[in-house]
């Protein structure tokens, strides 16, 4: 929890006038004084009755200013929130205050919220009884990566007598990173690992045939292959008896993310790149639980980072910062220089996610040459993404001829989307094509078809 400590600079009493804002109601209170006044001019017994309302507002003022300034600090707040946030996900931040005044408070809150959320606003009006206590929590959802910055918290009290506001100053700055979204790694896993895959869209994949790794001999039930019967054993314990067999472990696994221009397109308020980002921690969090290894590149227009394959434990926090800290300018991507950096840092046969972007088929054909080299010794799976807003115009009903031009146009990139994945398939390339929110679900659903086929 974060210590309150209102701020303390200048003269205390040039301090005190500098928080004090006027209510409402009280330019309401001088202008019928003001009209009393007025009307005075023509009857003139108005005139003590107006002075005398005069002094009363003064004095009510006073005692306004003296409630509200009673004790130095008429209110205590606290801010929490985690010390990193998850990117593209919701995270809580929960206030808590209490009062240090023994009569009800009308209470509003202001937050110097990161400049990345575009909070421009009160955060909540409220009122607080006389040495209550109360908490809220709103939740914000960043949607790129890097350093937030949370400035002082502002708090504005009113006496029950709302002529003046007064404003505390707490100073609460806080830095809190945005990483990839690691707040559903936990998710996934039990997608993945528990019997509910398909209520979250884990795909049940049927196996074909199995490796060659023993790993016990048990007894038959139902549903079992039958060509695993172990007839020695069968004979021995007069039941039948049924070879199993393991997953194969230890193999490569890496993702690697196009940062080029391509990938800077943005869906929801969030890129491409971090949606890819997101995307290559949930596979690499899912295929270390698996015992595979796995590693990460970055390619784009000059050459791109790398982090070799591995499950040591330390892998998967080497993942989250090397993710974290990627940077780009969005510049051409060179596929070339890709196909280099595998061919000499990749030596082992690996099942490589290539997470980039392709707009038209002529697009690809630039790059399939690249493509089918990295294929040729490697499993090459590539993860483009569908237009959702393309998608969602197609489904607008249109009544005028420009609107069915459109919808033509808008129809023709998506004939060119599933074209593209098509030519992959002629060349034998695996190919995902999915939405942006859908992406870390099809990867990791691709992973698991790819792994249950035994031809990783």
């Amino acid at each position: 929890m974060q210590k309150n400590h209102p701020t303390n600079r200048g003269p205390k009493v040039v301090r005190k006038i500098k928080n004090v804002y006027p209510a409402n109601r009280l330019y309401l209170v001088f202008g019928a004084i003001a009209f009393l006044f007025a009307l005075s001019y023509y009857f003139h017994p108005l005139f003590y009755l107006s002075l005398g309302v005069f002094w009363l507002s003064l004095a009510i003022i006073l005692i306004d200013l003296l409630l509200l300034f009673k004790k130095e600090e008429g209110i205590k707040v606290s801010r929490e929130c985690a010390i990193r946030f998850s990117n593209g996900e919701t995270n809580a931040i929960m206030y808590s205050l209490r009062s240090g005044l023994p009569f009800s408070l009308r209470i509003k809150v202001f937050d110097e919220l990161p400049k990345q959320f575009q909070i421009r606003k009160y955060l909540v009006k409220s009122s607080l009884k006389g040495f209550a206590e109360k908490t809220f929590t709103i939740h914000v959802k960043p949607v790129e990566r890097g350093e937030y910055y949370f400035g002082n918290l502002h708090i504005f009290i009113q006496s029950p007598v709302m002529l003046f506001s007064r404003r505390i100053i707490f100073t609460l700055g806080k830095t809190v990173k945005v990483y990839p979204a690691f707040s559903r790694l936990r998710e996934y896993e039990l997608m993945t690992f528990s019997q509910l895959k398909s209520a979250y869209g884990i795909k049940k994949i049927r196996r074909v045939g199995h490796s060659m790794e023993f790993d016990q001999i048990k007894d038959y039930v139902e549903g079992d292959d039958v060509r695993t019967i172990n007839w020695k054993a069968t004979a021995r314990r007069q039941q039948v008896m049924v070879n199993t067999f393991q997953d194969e472990k230890s193999q490569n696994i890496y993702s690697v993310i196009d940062t080029g221009r391509v990938m800077k397109i943005s869906f929801e308020g969030m890129t491409l790149l971090d949606y890819s980002i997101n995307a290559a921690l949930a596979i690499s969090h899912i295929s270390l639980k698996k015992d595979d290894k796995t590693g990460v590149f970055t390619f784009g227009s000059g050459q791109g980072a790398h982090l070799p394959a591995g499950r040591m434990n330390r892998q998967m926090s080497s993942i989250m910062e090397f993710l974290y800290r990627i940077q780009t300018n969005f510049a051409e991507s060179d596929f070339e220089k890709l196909y280099i950096q595998i061919q000499n840092q990749i030596r082992q046969h690996s099942l490589i996610f290539l997470f980039t972007n392709f707009e038209s088929v002529q697009a690809l054909y630039r790059q399939l040459p690249y493509l089918r080299k990295i294929n040729s010794t490697h499993r090459l799976v590539v993860i483009f993404f569908e237009n959702t807003e393309i998608t969602e115009f197609l489904k607008q009903d249109v009544r005028d001829i420009k609107g069915t031009y459109q919808q033509i146009i808008a129809g023709q990139f998506k004939r060119e989307k599933h074209l593209i994945v098509n030519t992959l398939q002629r060349y034998g390339i695996q190919s995902i094509l999915t939405p942006p929110a859908l992406l870390s679900i099809q990867v990791i659903n691709k992973y698991l078809e790819l792994k249950s086929r035994n031809i990783i």
